[in-house]
């Protein structure tokens, strides 16, 4: 797909989720979805290669949080996989100051790749590690303005990788599917445990039959205990 085809469907995309970018913006998206297309050749990045569904699935589908987000903020996108949605996030708001964690060096070096060719280095830092390693690390427990991330686990496991990251009243932001209200209920525990409630759901669907999706922005309460999150696989194998 050539660059202005690119460009008039993702704009079309765009204007559905209220969200508008310039043309420096979308060439940045084009050469993001290009890298993806070429490393994705050599490791596992997505199964989504098709330029229209990228754009739909992954791309829109990060920016739906984007007016969410206050400027400036300080973030941590846990599980980014192959960068969403902190890339996109970043592109969209350069003020933001991202912290894109991952537990697969290969992966790693891709988003390295993607920050160089993009120029996204301003405010942005690449991990490798575990978000139950990570989050007992001072320089990064409770420092975020906002924890996110987008299909990484259930809601009761997802919350211990997260919340421990975020400031008192703070915000975690879970970019879920269909079953949200099953996952929120069984997370009922985990919740209590550790000091946070949930603020606000937005459900909304993905045009070209992607599928619903939910948006569930849950408030930290409290300092969180230091036991949490426990150490890496049991949250997993032991959910609260």
């Amino acid at each position: 797909m050539e660059l202005e085809e690119f460009s008039k469907i993702f704009k079309e995309e765009l204007n559905k989720i209220k969200v508008s970018l310039n043309e420096t913006q979308i060439e940045k998206f084009y050469k993001y979805m290009i890298l993806i297309q070429e490393w994705n050749e050599k490791i596992n990045l997505t199964a989504i290669l098709d330029p229209k569904e990228m754009i739909v699935k992954h791309f829109i589908d990060s920016l739906t949080v984007a007016n969410k987000i206050n400027q400036g903020a300080k973030i941590i996108d846990v599980g980014t996989g192959a960068g969403f949605p902190g890339i996109p996030l970043k592109i969209y708001d350069d003020t933001l100051e991202i912290t894109l964690l991952d537990s697969l060096n290969k992966r790693v070096l891709f988003l390295n790749e993607v920050a160089s060719q993009l120029n996204l280095n301003n405010k942005i830092e690449i991990l490798h590690g575990r978000a139950e390693e990570i989050a007992q690390n001072l320089k990064y427990r409770e420092q975020y303005d906002y924890a996110i991330s987008r299909a990484v686990a259930p809601m009761n496991i997802l919350v211990e990788y997260l919340v421990p990251f975020t400031k008192v009243n703070g915000k975690v932001i879970a970019m879920k599917g269909s079953n949200v209200e099953e996952e929120i209920n069984l997370s009922k525990n985990a919740f209590n445990k550790l000091d946070c409630s949930v603020l606000e759901k937005e459900k909304f669907i993905l045009s070209d039959d992607a599928g619903e999706r939910n948006i569930v922005i849950i408030n930290k309460n409290k300092t969180t205990k230091s036991i949490y999150p426990r150490k890496a696989g049991t949250p997993k194998k032991n959910p609260l």
